[in-house]
């Protein structure tokens, strides 16, 4: 099957994208050409996402646009939707096979030959049989590469299904996190995320016991001393994970930048403790400001859940006047969406669906404002701009140690490659603009 090509589509979170970059990694060993996946490929895989009922019904809109490009390609469903829902995605028409949580991994030796079939073949465990750990990391794809450290989550938030997706919790080994953060920077990718699940649980199950054998804080030092790594951005993490001494070491770091994503869900105690949260919305403030003390140019960024059930006027309105406050840079805003075998799908006081759009279009439009008012705070101030690879319509965008999004005139030579620049302005698309400057920033 040396001759054959295969292409990848990866829905959700930077976690899928390590993972679909792994597995395609090992189709290329094996002989395989990966390709685009709007172009002609023999097999098609989707590594799917189900943290939203919007994700879901995307599955079958990508389906159809690989049998677009050829209708008689073997497609197969990977992740965390194929896992929860293996039937559903079998029965799709033109999947041939559908992989759980722990036989994606193992893809290739499910594949005998390339034959259409009636019905999509179904290998998926038990989630109690996902509790080993397989390493991934994302390479090629961009500029920057996603270093997963850690799977599953043992927290038992009522409206999540990544617990029954993902399995427990377990961490990989700190030796192979930082072997792999080596083999990127010899690549010569500047920038790494590292992603999982539950990252700040970091250490749990990293030598298959529930113990920790490091913690997060471990995990951000080691990682500080890899030669050849210019930046180091941590992904979501929990607030009560994120520990003053990990916000005081991030500060003071060679690598590590000052961007934190908080979950935060919501800033009503009464709906944090109905969602099962570990903390209350008073250790969130406090979180913001010791970041903030720490490093005033810090970028916060805050996930934030509207209409959970109980979700009342009084209730938003709390969420909403404590994010007007905090002193945070930008929001990303879900609207809950009930997901079967979860807690809250049984929940009374349903906020209607016009109620929950409604409020999730207050906060996206404070969103706007909070990220405006970040970049207009950073104006003036000089940063270090590491540029995307991609044209988008003349320009070339990058981002500053602190995520602020810039753009000047395309220019390929300025791929993958770091900058000194002062920040001058803010155009009509949101974005930066910027002047060169010669003298060397610290990154």
């Amino acid at each position: 099957m040396t001759d054959k090509k295969v292409a990848f589509y990866t829905l959700g979170c930077k976690l899928n994208f390590s993972e679909t970059s792994t597995i395609a990694r090992d189709f290329q060993t094996e002989g395989f050409e990966r390709v685009e996946f709007d172009q002609f490929a023999d097999i098609y895989v989707i590594n799917t996402c189900s943290v939203t009922d919007n994700a879901d019904k995307r599955f079958k809109t990508i389906v159809k646009s690989a049998l677009k490009q050829n209708e008689n390609a073997f497609l197969i469903g990977i992740g965390c939707y194929a896992q929860l829902k293996p039937e559903e995605l079998a029965n799709t028409e033109g999947v041939d096979l559908v992989l759980g949580a722990t036989e994606k991994f193992k893809v290739l030796d499910y594949i005998e030959d390339l034959s259409k079939n009636e019905i999509g073949e179904v290998h998926s465990c038990e989630i109690d049989e996902a509790d080993f750990y397989v390493g991934s990391y994302s390479i090629g794809d961009r500029t920057r590469a996603f270093l997963k450290v850690q799977d599953g989550c043992d927290y038992k938030c009522t409206y999540c299904t990544i617990p029954l997706a993902r399995g427990i919790s377990r961490s990989d080994t700190l030796q192979n996190v930082l072997s792999n953060a080596k083999e990127i920077s010899e690549k010569g990718i500047k920038e790494i995320v590292l992603t999982g699940v539950n990252i700040g649980d970091y250490g749990k199950g990293e030598f298959g016991n529930k113990k920790h054998e490091h913690t997060f804080l471990d995990l951000v030092q080691e990682l500080d001393k890899v030669e050849g790594i210019h930046r180091i951005r941590i992904s979501s993490i929990e607030p009560n994970l994120l520990k003053n001494e990990t916000i005081k070491f991030v500060a003071q770091s060679n690598s590590f930048v000052p961007h934190f994503h908080i979950p935060l869900q919501s800033g009503s105690d009464t709906l944090l403790k109905s969602m099962k949260r570990r903390y209350q919305s008073s250790l969130y403030d406090d979180r913001v400001k010791t970041i903030k003390t720490a490093m005033p140019h810090a970028c916060i960024g805050v996930d934030v859940i509207v209409g959970f059930p109980g979700e009342s006027d009084e209730l938003f309105l709390e969420t909403y006047q404590m994010l007007s406050e905090l002193d945070i840079s930008y929001l990303h805003v879900f609207t809950y969406s009930e997901r079967p075998n979860t807690e809250a799908v049984d929940m009374p006081d349903v906020v209607p669906l016009n109620v929950r759009n409604k409020r999730s279009k207050m906060l996206r439009g404070l969103s706007v404002k909070k990220r405006r008012a970040f970049y207009e705070s950073q104006i003036g101030a000089t940063f270090n701009v590491l540029f995307e690879g991609e044209n988008k319509k003349g320009y070339i965008h990058g981002f500053t140690q602190n995520y602020v999004k810039v753009k000047t005139p395309w220019n390929p030579d300025l791929v993958n490659t770091l900058h000194p620049v002062k920040l001058s302005s803010i155009d009509e698309d949101g974005l930066v603009r910027f002047e060169w400057i010669k003298e060397k920033v610290f990154d």
